[in-house]
């Protein structure tokens, strides 16, 4: 009963440690991709400016994922400024017509993380 108790105790000790590790590895990863610099964006006449909102479901944090998508839209060309609200589960992004439209956007959503992760819907302009 002893060597049973023990047993089970390395295998959920062998298990925190895995689980953690690969936890801790995605946070360093967010905050490399934090310290990169955001790319300048060239100015956007008004008549080509156009701003989209949009439900994003599958986000289950703040940080790993709402702010990862804002800053993947946000250095995209022709955005001018994303904003993705967690508790609210959806993105603002003003942008040049000319450049993205709302398939562009919504790919780059969709593709944050594996690819599967990440549902657009709702999608107004």
């Amino acid at each position: 009963m002893k060597i049973s108790k023990i047993l089970f105790a390395a295998a959920i000790a062998g298990l925190v440690f895995v689980g953690c590790k690969k936890a801790e590895d995605k946070s360093l990863e967010v905050v490399n991709k934090e310290k990169s610099a955001p790319k300048e964006h060239k100015p956007i006449a008004a008549e080509n400016l156009q701003t989209a909102s949009f439900t994003i479901d599958g986000m289950t944090c703040a940080v790993g994922c709402a702010k990862t998508i804002e800053e993947e839209l946000a250095n995209l060309d022709g955005v001018e400024k994303a904003t993705v609200d967690f508790d609210k589960k959806t993105a603002t992004v003003s942008f040049d017509k000319t450049i993205q439209n709302p398939e562009s956007l919504t790919k780059v959503v969709q593709e944050t993380g594996d690819g599967k992760t990440y549902k657009v819907s709702n999608f107004k302009s």
